[in-house]
C-alpha cells in the first residue's frame, strides 16, 4: 500500500517535516535570549533606581550639612565680636612696648634689682685659652677685687664675656666656673657655644644678656687684644650721657673676600651687591651701643641675621633702624693717634 503513494507525495511530506525538525533549537535558543534580555534590562533598572536614590540621599545630605562659618561668624555666635577689636588692640600695645624698650626678662640681681643704674657694661671677649690674656689685663688697664667693685659703684661695670664648652660641664667650663669664684668678673653666656665660628653670634648673645642684667646706659663689646685707657673711654662715654640710637665706633667700610680660605672670607658675598663692598659699620675691636639700641637686638634677637663677622652683623642690624652713627677716631685702636682711647695689646 506504501507502494501505491505517488512519489510527489512523500517528497513533499520529507520537504515538510524538516522545518520542524530545526525549529526546537531556535525556539529553545530564543527563550534564552528573551530570558537574558528581560534579566538584562532588569538589572539596568535596578542599577538606575540605586544612582537615583543615592542621589537624593546626597543631596538631602549636602542641604541638611552646616555651611562654613568664618572665624567673624563663630565669634558673633559666640557673642564675642568684641573679642576682634581687643586682640588688635593688644598687639598695637605690644608693638609699642617694644618700640619703647620692652624686655623679656627683666633686669636680675647683678644690678638693677636695687634701681642703680650704671653709666656702661664693658664686656671684654675672652677664650678658653685666654687665662694668661686676662691676668695680663687684671694686672693693667682692668681692676680687680675692690678696686672693681668701686668702679661699678662709679656706674661702670667690666665682664669678661664667654660661652660655654660644646661638652657642657667638662674640664673647660669647670676652670672657667673656677677662675670666676675667685675673681667673680665674668659674664658667662650660658646658651652660647664657645667656639671660633660661632664668634659673630655671641656679639648677639652678649648685648642681649648684657642688657637684662645690668640698666646702663651704653653697652661696650671689647676684643680680647686691645688695651683701654679707661678714664678716657668713661670721659667718652660721661660726654655722650642720654644719647638714645648712638652707635659709636672707628666707622669704616671695605672690600667683601670671596675667596674661600682667604682671611676675612665672607661666606655670602654675594648679599652685598656687585660692588663687593661693605656698608658702614663700626670696628668689631671696640664698638658701643646705647641702651635702645641694645634692647633692639635683644627683643630681635631670634630674627636678626649673623655674618661671617661680628661687626658686619652688628652693622646690618643697625641698618634697619634710626641709628645716630658716630665716628670716633679716639675708638680706631690700631691707628697711630695720640689720644685715643684704646690700642693693640
Amino acid at each position: 500500500m506504501e507502494s501505491s503513494i505517488p512519489l510527489s507525495a512523500k517528497s513533499e511530506r520529507r520537504w515538510r517535516s524538516k522545518p520542524l525538525q530545526t525549529s526546537k533549537p531556535s525556539l529553545v535558543l530564543a527563550f534564552f535570549s528573551c530570558f537574558a534580555w528581560l534579566y538584562v534590562a532588569g538589572r539596568l533598572w535596578q542599577d538606575a533606581e540605586n544612582r537615583t536614590l543615592l542621589s537624593n540621599l546626597l543631596k538631602r545630605n549636602t542641604a541638611q550639612r552646616p555651611k562654613f562659618l568664618t572665624v567673624e561668624d563663630k565669634l558673633v555666635v559666640l557673642g564675642c565680636k568684641d573679642l576682634e577689636r581687643r586682640i588688635v588692640e593688644a598687639e598695637m600695645e605690644l608693638t609699642l612696648a617694644k618700640s619703647q624698650g620692652y624686655l623679656k626678662n627683666r633686669l636680675s640681681e647683678n644690678g638693677s634689682s636695687s634701681g642703680k643704674k650704671f653709666l656702661a657694661v664693658i664686656g671684654v671677649y675672652t677664650g678658653f685659652g685666654s687665662h694668661l690674656k686676662r691676668k695680663v689685663f687684671r694686672g693693667s688697664w682692668m681692676p680687680r677685687g675692690d678696686a672693681l667693685k668701686k668702679l661699678e659703684e662709679r656706674g661702670v661695670v667690666i665682664r669678661f664675656v664667654i660661652g660655654r664648652s660644646a661638652n657642657r660641664g667638662d674640664s673647660l667650663d669647670r676652670n672657667i666656673d673656677g677662675e670666676n669664684r675667685s675673681t667673680k668678673d665674668f659674664l658667662i653666656l650660658e646658651g652660647h657655644e664657645e667656639a671660633q665660628e660661632e664668634l659673630p653670634k655671641k656679639v648677639k648673645y652678649f648685648f642681649s644678656t648684657a642688657v637684662q642684667t645690668w640698666d646702663a646706659e651704653f653697652y661696650v663689646k671689647v676684643d680680647d687684644n686691645i688695651n683701654l685707657d679707661l678714664e678716657g673711654l668713661i670721659e667718652l662715654l660721661e660726654h655722650r650721657r642720654r644719647q638714645d640710637s648712638a652707635y659709636i665706633g672707628c666707622m669704616k667700610s671695605g672690600e667683601v673676600v670671596t675667596e674661600e680660605g682667604k682671611p676675612w672670607y665672607e661666606p655670602e658675598w654675594w648679599k652685598f651687591g656687585d660692588e663687593k663692598s661693605y656698608f658702614r659699620h663700626a670696628s668689631g675691636s671696640l664698638l658701643i651701643l646705647s641702651k635702645n639700641l641694645a634692647q633692639y637686638i635683644d627683643i630681635n634677637s631670634a630674627s636678626l641675621r649673623s655674618y661671617a663677622h661680628d661687626d658686619i652683623s652688628v652693622g646690618s642690624w643697625m641698618m634697619g633702624v634710626q641709628a645716630t652713627y658716630i665716628d670716633d677716631n679716639r675708638l680706631c685702636c690700631s691707628s697711630i693717634k695720640q689720644d685715643k682711647v684704646c690700642s693693640l695689646a
